[in-house]
């Protein structure tokens, strides 16, 4: 496969033009022409880029690039680490941001509900104009402690619970990763809890005041689902293989 093509399929299929976002979305350093395997991860970092090379991958596809709006500008020693690597193994480097967060079926935020079991689906949680969570149903009113340690069996984490209250949950809204103000916005419309990657200071008062359960099941945790997903597809779509690089990552 050629790079431009899964360059092209990614940028079509996450529709990565329609979001202002925190940086670049697509491709972000250029490597190989041709691409038979590509790695997946939550984030770039100079392990995972060693670990793409070590298992012949031509690409990796992460969710948090390495750049960002507001980052200074001068490559340092650790931003020269990782260029020098990644041209040293012809690596090809792609991130999607809110693009991937959003994605109806590719989402991490559609993947999560799913995970979640939610019904009655509708879009949720915005941001810079665009809707990049989702709310729904539990089947049944489930107590939050059970609702965080069936997400945090599937998820590999241990998530936090900060209480809203006595109440059982059934109506929840998911905005994976650094989402914890937007539990203002699922007090807003009247949902029991609201599933996030992390917490802010301030999120214990919030949470008791509005009355919404907060459960912050790790911010990398809750974002290895969508690189999966895409990595899958792309494998469907082109034939290629694909490898998940999971990380130790209790943030």
């Amino acid at each position: 496969m050629q790079l431009a093509d899964l360059v092209s399929w990614l940028d079509e299929t996450l529709d990565a033009r329609s979001f202002k976002d925190y940086g670049p979305n697509g491709l972000q350093v250029v490597g190989a022409d041709e691409v038979t395997r590509l790695a997946t991860a939550v984030s770039v970092s100079l392990e995972v880029i060693e670990r793409a090379i070590a298992e012949g991958a031509q690409a990796l596809l992460v969710h948090h690039g390495l750049f960002w709006q507001g980052d200074d500008p001068v490559i340092g020693q650790l931003e020269r680490r990782r260029l020098q690597t990644i041209f040293a193994g012809d690596l090809s480097l792609l991130a999607y941001h809110l693009p991937l967060d959003a994605h109806p079926t590719l989402g991490n935020n559609a993947l999560l509900a799913d995970l979640l079991g939610l019904v009655d689906r509708a879009s949720f949680g915005e941001h810079g104009g665009v809707l990049l969570g989702v709310q729904g149903a539990l089947p049944s009113p489930t107590p939050v402690s059970d609702v965080a340690a069936a997400l945090g069996t599937q998820l590999g984490s241990t998530p936090l619970v900060l209480s809203g209250g006595d109440h059982p949950v059934r109506a929840v809204g998911v905005v994976s990763g650094g989402a914890a103000k937007d539990i203002r916005q699922a007090a807003a419309a009247g949902l029991d809890a609201f599933v996030t990657g992390e917490p802010r200071e301030d999120s214990a008062y919030v949470a008791a005041e509005l009355g919404v359960h907060l459960i912050a099941a790790g911010h990398n945790a809750t974002e290895t689902v969508g690189v999966q997903a895409l990595g899958a597809a792309a494998a469907e779509q082109f034939g290629i293989t694909t490898t998940f690089l999971p990380v130790v990552n209790p943030v």
